[in-house]
């Protein structure tokens, strides 16, 4: 790739963005809003795909797949040692949606 002054200012800028997440205060406030959108995402779409019955196993059946690709990425990733901040972001974003569909069969269980 030709060094142009483009060039110059995506790699600046992707190198401050790299600094400022290799913060760990950051990286873990980051993680902790991954979580908490995963456990929204999860009560989201379990009251929607709740309202009409047709659409929960469709639901249920992408959820699943979703959580599996997940887990792929994120177990092969930990061979290679240190993982990418966007693959532990996925992960959180999925502990999330799993605790929140969790919490949501506990309620119509009781």
């Amino acid at each position: 790739m030709q060094n142009t002054r483009l060039s110059g200012i995506v790699d600046a800028i992707g190198g401050q963005l790299g600094r400022w997440f290799f913060n760990p205060w950051r990286r873990l406030s980051l993680l902790i809003i991954s979580l908490l959108f995963g456990f929204f995402l999860g009560t989201a779409v379990s009251t929607t795909a709740g309202q009409a019955a047709d659409w929960d196993i469709i639901a249920a059946a992408i959820l699943v797949s979703l959580v599996e690709i997940v887990d792929r990425i994120y177990y092969r990733s930990s061979r290679q040692g240190n993982r990418a901040f966007w693959v532990e972001s996925l992960n959180a974003l999925k502990i999330g949606l799993t605790y929140s569909l969790f919490i949501e069969a506990f309620k119509l269980g009781s």
